[in-house]
C-alpha cells in the first residue's frame, strides 16, 4: 500500500507566515516519513521564514505583501497542481500537525473512495484541545451540518487532503481564516465525496500563541451563521 501512496504524485502545502522557529521540524517530519514534495508559501513574513523553508528543501513561494492563510493556500495549491499533483494534503508551519497522520489522510484518495479528507481532533481523544476553542470548532461543526448538510466533527482543521480534481473544482476566494468555512461550502455545492480520519492536533504555548485567538474564532463564527441564513 505505501507503495501505491508514494506512486502517487502528492504535494504538502504549508502556508506560512513567521513560522522560522518550527518550519524546518515541520518539513524534516514531513520528509523523514517520505514525502518530498513540500511547498511552503511565505505569506510575507517579518522574519526569517524564506531562508529557513528554502534551507529545510522546501520549494518556496512568496507573497509580496501579508494577505493571509487562505491566500496562502490557494497560491501553494495552485502551484502543486501545475506540478500535476494527484493529491493536495494542506499541513500547518506551526508544529500542530503531525507528519504520521498524513497517510490517514491520504489513504481514502487512494483507494478512490473519497474526494476530499478532512482531518479531525474529536473522533479519538488524543487531542488537548482548550475548552472555549472546542466549544467555538463544534458550533462550527453544527452549523456546516445545518445549512450545508456536511456532517463533521471538527469545524476548522488546517490538515486536509484533496484529489488533484478535488482542488481543481474548489475554489478559494477567501484570503483570511474563513477560507475553512468555504472549503466545506464547496463540497457541499460540487457534490464532492468526503470523509473525516482521526488527527491527533498538539496544542503548545507556540502553536497557542501564533493560532488564531479565541475573538477570531467567535468572529468566524458569528460570519459563518450569518453567511448561512442568508444563503
Amino acid at each position: 500500500f505505501m507503495g501505491a501512496i508514494h506512486a502517487m504524485n502528492t504535494w504538502i502545502v504549508i502556508p506560512a507566515f513567521n513560522e522560522e522557529n518550527k518550519l524546518n521540524e515541520v518539513v524534516s517530519g514531513l520528509k523523514s516519513k517520505g514525502y518530498a514534495k513540500i511547498v511552503v508559501v511565505d505569506d510575507c513574513s517579518e522574519d526569517n521564514t524564506f531562508a529557513v523553508a528554502g534551507n529545510s528543501g522546501a520549494v518556496v513561494l512568496k507573497h509580496l505583501i501579508n494577505r493571509g492563510q487562505g491566500a496562502a493556500l490557494k497560491t501553494g495549491i495552485d502551484y502543486a497542481l501545475k506540478q500535476g499533483a494527484d493529491i493536495i494534503v494542506t499541513f500547518d508551519a506551526d508544529g500542530q500537525h503531525q507528519a504520521e497522520d498524513v497517510k490517514k489522510l491520504i489513504q481514502p484518495i487512494v483507494e478512490n473512495k473519497v474526494d476530499v479528507v478532512l482531518g479531525s481532533r474529536f473522533l479519538d481523544n488524543n487531542s488537548n484541545t482548550p475548552l472555549v476553542r472546542k466549544l467555538f470548532l463544534k458550533g462550527g461543526a453544527l452549523i456546516f451540518n445545518l445549512f450545508y448538510g456536511v456532517k463533521v466533527t471538527d469545524s476548522h482543521n488546517g490538515l486536509r487532503a484533496f484529489s488533484g480534481t478535488a482542488a481543481e473544482q474548489i475554489e478559494i476566494t477567501n484570503d483570511g481564516p474563513e477560507h475553512a468555512s468555504e472549503i466545506i461550502e464547496e463540497i457541499s455545492k460540487k457534490k464532492l465525496r468526503y470523509v473525516e480520519v482521526p488527527v491527533t492536533i498538539k496544542y503548545t504555548d507556540y502553536s497557542l500563541h501564533h493560532g488564531q485567538s479565541s475573538w477570531a474564532a467567535f468572529r468566524i463564527l458569528f460570519k459563518m451563521l450569518v453567511k448561512g441564513f442568508l444563503r
